[in-house]
């Protein structure tokens, strides 16, 4: 089997990842069934489709006539997983973040699609093996992680599970670029793949200058503003939602280490139901829209390079374990994030005696293991 074989692609949830990894698989040119569990669920995540599609028709970025195609042949709405996946030659699972939920879903998908048929999962958390031993193909189950909103984000990450071929590897690989994204091979099926992984150290340190009272949210995502960010780190956890930065350091806490466990200002604000954005308050106000951020109040009592160094370590941590290269790592940063560096390219000029100073001088101040430097810091093997 190869690229060429894959012409009806079905993708499992219309929700927020579901309807955009369908949209941008309509606009390669792809056949594709969206299912969902109810006809509500389908007719807001196909509206959202076509409205996105008349954005990008006005902007000359999709031809109308494609659109028409798309809306009288190319995507084709469903409720029953059966007729979804029946006649599909890539499956895209994009259903909510729970285990055993994905799992019945594999086995009944397994049951009904043809034999040739690859499976790929868009979780962000949960392990490919593990949803790969619910079918009879773990062979052809891999990881294809898009990043929200996937329309826009050109990052795909496509994971290796513990049984995945080489040819899986190869056509999810091949048919992210015909999707007009970046593509990025991650070896081995590790928590967090690579991009979460390697930003979740600057998560922790975020969470400990917001704990110890170091800087404010605003003083800090001042900085970052002045710096060229479009939005502070702080604003961005309310953005995307307090709880799922809670759910997200759990997991990490479980499956990694202990010095991922969530912050107490945010185990605060997430037990007090303030979320961020979508409940109008978090670290900021969200009442009247997007909080405005004085710039005049950027602190130095933080360094920003402090939050690159702890990044860049976990790094070298995961490219020790054979999950992807130095330079993968920054393309997936690169284009998951709009950083104009990655995390290697950015700690390149620093001299690994002054980062191993760093990193120790961070471990040390905030009793976190995961800051200390790891021995490819120490050996300059990043430069």
């Amino acid at each position: 089997m190869n690229i060429d074989d894959i012409k009806t692609v079905a993708v499992i949830g219309a929700g927020d990842m579901g309807h955009g990894i369908a949209e941008v698989a309509l606009i390669a040119g792809y056949k594709v069934f969206l299912r969902d569990i109810n006809q509500e669920f389908i007719d807001r995540g196909v509206a959202r489709i076509h409205e996105s599609l008349e954005k990008l028709v006005s902007k000359e970025k999709v031809p109308a006539e494609h659109h028409n195609k798309i809306r009288s042949e190319l995507l084709v709405p469903c409720t029953d997983l059966k007729g979804a996946v029946e006649e599909a030659d890539l499956v895209i699972e994009a259903i909510p973040e729970v285990l055993d939920l994905k799992k019945t879903t594999f086995k009944e998908m397994d049951a009904a699609a043809p034999v040739n048929a690859i499976f790929a999962s868009n979780t962000s958390t949960r392990s490919i093996t593990d949803i790969a031993a619910a079918t009879k193909r773990p062979d052809k189950v891999l990881g294809l992680h898009y990043f929200n909103p996937a329309v826009l984000m050109k990052l795909v990450e496509v994971i290796r599970a513990d049984k995945t071929s080489d040819e899986t590897m190869q056509i999810g690989f091949e048919f992210v670029q015909k999707n007009g994204k970046v593509p990025v091979r991650v070896q081995k099926d590790v928590p967090g793949f690579v991009v979460n992984r390697v930003q979740a150290p600057s998560g922790v340190l975020l969470n400990c200058i917001l704990d110890e009272g170091i800087a404010g949210p605003e003083e800090v995502d001042a900085v970052m503003r002045k710096l060229g960010m479009p939005m502070g780190p702080y604003e961005i956890m309310d953005y995307t939602g307090l709880d799922i930065n809670y759910n997200g350091s759990q997991y990490f806490a479980d499956k990694i280490h202990p010095d991922f466990a969530p912050g107490k200002t945010i185990e605060f604000k997430v037990n007090a139901g303030e979320f961020g954005k979508k409940t109008g308050k978090g670290l900021f106000d969200w009442s009247k829209g997007r909080p405005e951020i004085d710039l005049a109040k950027a602190t130095d009592k933080f360094d920003p390079m402090d939050l690159v160094a702890v990044n860049a370590n976990e790094v070298t941590k995961i490219v020790a374990m054979g999950v992807c290269s130095l330079e993968d790592a920054d393309t997936a940063v690169v284009n998951a994030t709009g950083n104009v560096m990655g995390y290697i390219a950015m700690i390149k000029g620093i001299e690994p005696e002054d980062l191993t100073k760093r990193l120790d001088g961070l471990a040390e101040k905030f009793n976190k293991e995961i800051f200390k430097p790891t021995e490819m810091i120490k050996n300059g093997h990043y430069r």
